[in-house]
């Protein structure tokens, strides 16, 4: 395992939280709120220096106990009327998918971008008990990707609702969910994966080659 946190190690010479900063900053976005604690601030910090000038507004925030508490920190510092929310530790996410789930967010207030499963799903009966309950439709059902782009004014609702009620949610989209507000499944990449092991690294540079990336080292 690795001692420093996964979206710190590098991938093809350049640390995987990076890659898709760099992607963010080549979109046109008016300010970045970095979440992280303070002893990885510098990696950003010398990676925007290398690259000059921006006309982005970067800032930082401390990550919180939940992933929930890191998003709101995130939030808390958003001055723009829409917000997209992605994990660091999924680095191959492109301009395109980036600008797709914006428009959408745009249009209807709140998007996701996800993928159709491929697999069949089955779904146990309890935490401890490891029977099938049931089979959902596979048709129906979409694998959550980041960004996910929502409304401030409506995030900031969400979270004020999950506050009120004690309610804890494993993603962005699903305190609008909770308000009965319209979410859209933006159609992403199957390429968008998330980066936890060695295996995922392996493949991410197989997918940073095919894509002709030159690694900066």
């Amino acid at each position: 395992g690795a001692s420093i946190p996964k979206q710190y190690i590098k991938l093809m010479g350049l640390e995987i939280a990076l890659h898709s900063l760099d992607t963010f900053l080549d979109c046109d976005v008016s300010e970045i709120v970095i979440v992280c604690a303070e002893e990885w601030q510098h990696i950003f910090k010398d990676h925007l220096e290398k690259r000059g000038s921006t006309k982005c507004t970067l800032k930082f925030t401390t990550g919180g106990k939940e992933r929930q508490d890191s998003v709101r920190n995130g939030l808390a510092k958003i001055t723009a009327p829409i917000v997209a929310i992605h994990d660091a530790a999924r680095p191959l996410v492109t301009k395109e998918e980036m600008e797709k789930v914006v428009a959408d967010a745009a249009e209807y207030g709140a998007a996701l971008l996800a993928v159709p499963t491929k697999a069949t799903i089955k779904q146990a009966i309890a935490v401890d008990d490891d029977f099938v309950a049931a089979t959902p439709k596979r048709k129906l059902l979409w694998e959550a990707h980041t960004p996910q782009v929502i409304r401030s004014d409506l995030l900031r609702k969400g979270f004020e609702k999950a506050e009120k009620e004690n309610l804890e949610v494993t993603d962005d989209v699903s305190l609008i969910e909770l308000l009965g507000e319209k979410v859209k499944l933006t159609e992403g990449e199957y390429t968008n994966i998330k980066v936890t092991t060695p295996e995922d690294i392996a493949v991410a540079e197989t997918i940073l080659r095919e894509r002709g990336y030159v690694s900066p080292e």
